[in-house]
This record gives structure tokens, sequence and C-alpha cells, in this order.
């Protein structure tokens, strides 16, 4: 049997349908790669859309019904299958940004830096898929929104623009609204829910400090000057607005000033 190399392992876990699974195949991966199992990089690409499950239902973001988190059961499982998805999504996005972009020129921490960001997206689906058991539901059962992946899709084209948009845009606006999800959830009396929410925080301060780091790294190569570009590449390729209030801490704790997102805050920023 031909030994796959990193890229190959990567794009297995890119077309893997259950979601489960999917989470599963990527810690794997990431536990592969730390043993040296892989034939070296490999070669560079992803498919356009990774594989997903028949459920949940893809909808428009603005046709997936919103539920209050409250006492009762069916508000938290809302709250934790939309949740799910997003993590879902994240597996994908880290898997697919070694796959597709992998070349020799990127040192040997940026592909491990990614590959533990793919590891904890991976554990954070599996934290929120055993919760919803715990509370009788699964991910699948609740439609959710496809808006997720466009800005895989806008970015496919350039490493730079997808470490603008992924991690300092999507996941620095996670740290904007996970604290208040925490405390809603200790408030109604669901602390285990609450404390996975804890840990994907936590570690997700993490995840935009990595994408922080390599875009700087790679704006430095360039030769490219970091905000003016971030500002750029986010109003080309981000369908959206950056919402106020802002979690100015944790924003800062992964080396992201106010300078550099309120130019960009409540304006319109596709062209």
């Amino acid at each position: 049997m031909t030994t796959p190399t990193l890229t190959d392992a990567s794009r297995n876990v890119l077309a893997t349908a259950d979601a489960a699974a999917k989470a599963a195949s990527a810690r794997r991966l990431v536990a592969d790669w730390r043993n040296a199992v892989f034939a070296g990089l490999g070669s560079s690409g992803a498919p356009d859309r990774p594989a997903r499950p028949e459920k949940p239902e893809l909808l428009s973001p603005t046709k997936v019904p919103r539920r209050r988190i409250n006492t009762a059961v069916a508000g938290r499982v809302a709250l934790l299958h939309a949740l799910a998805h997003i993590e879902l999504n994240a597996v994908d996005l880290a898997v697919d940004l070694v796959a597709r972009f992998a070349c020799p020129d990127l040192p040997q921490a940026f592909f491990d830096d990614w590959l533990q960001v793919a590891d904890e997206e991976g554990k954070h689906f599996l934290l929120l898929a055993d919760r919803l058991a715990e509370l009788g539901a699964a991910y699948g059962d609740l439609p959710a929104h496809d808006g997720l992946w466009q800005a895989a899709e806008e970015t496919a084209h350039d490493l730079l623009a997808r470490l603008a948009v992924v991690p300092q845009v999507l996941e620095a606006r996670g740290l904007d609204v996970t604290p208040g999800m925490i405390a809603k959830l200790e408030r109604v009396g669901d602390p285990a829910s609450a404390a996975i929410l804890r840990t994907i925080y936590e570690e997700e301060i993490g995840h935009v400090a990595v994408g922080r780091r390599w875009y700087l790294w790679l704006c430095d190569r360039r030769g490219l000057e970091p905000q003016a570009t971030w500002h750029d590449l986010v109003r080309r390729h981000f369908r959206g607005v950056l919402k106020p209030p802002f979690n100015e801490a944790a924003r800062r704790s992964a080396g992201l000033e106010p300078d550099d997102y309120l130019p960009l805050a409540l304006h319109e920023t596709s062209r």
C-alpha cells in the first residue's frame, strides 16, 4: 500500500460526508502528521465543496428559524445545532486551507498550526454532537444555513485572502458573541452546554491568533502593508458587515487591535 501524502489525507477528510466521521478523520489526520506517517507534503489542490451529509437541509441564512435560549430544550438544541454546523464547516475550512495552499515554501510550523486548528475544530464538533445526543437530538435534525462555505469560495484563489477573511473576520466574530451565549446558558441552568462553549471560546482565541500570525508573515513575504491590505481584502471578499460590540480583550489577545477592524465596522464590505 502506498503511503499517502499530507494533501492526499487532507482531501480524504474533505471527501468524507458523514459529519462525525469527518471530525474524527480530521483528528486522525493530525495525529498521523504528528507521528510523521505521511510520505511528504504532496501536491496542492482541494474540491470546490467538501462532501456533506444529506441532513441538515441547507437554507439561505435569512430562512433559518431562530429560537431563543431559555429553559425549553428546543431553544438550546437549536443553538447547539447551529454551533455544531459552524464547527463542521470550520473542520473543512482548516483542512481545505492545508490541502489547497500546500507548497514547499511554507514552513512546517504553518502546517503544525493549521492542523492543530483542524484537530480542535473536530473536537468542538464532537463535543457539541455528544451534547445534542444528551438532549435527545442530533446534528441534522434542524435546517442550517449555507453561507459559511461562501468565504472559502471567495478566497479559494489566494492564501492571503483566506487568512484575511476566515480567521480574522468569521472566527473573530465568534469571540464577540460566545461570552453572551455562555452567560445565557448558565442563567437558564445548562452548565454542561456552557462549559462546552467556554472550551470552544478559549481555543478559538488561539485560532484567530494563528490566522493573524500567518497573515502577517505572508504580508511580510509579499512586501505588503498589513492593515491597508487587510481592509482591501475584507472589502473585496467578505459579504457582510463587521458588527459591534466587539470583544476587544479577546481580539487583542489574538493580535487584533481596534484600529484594524473599527474602520470596517457597520460598513457593507462587499463590492
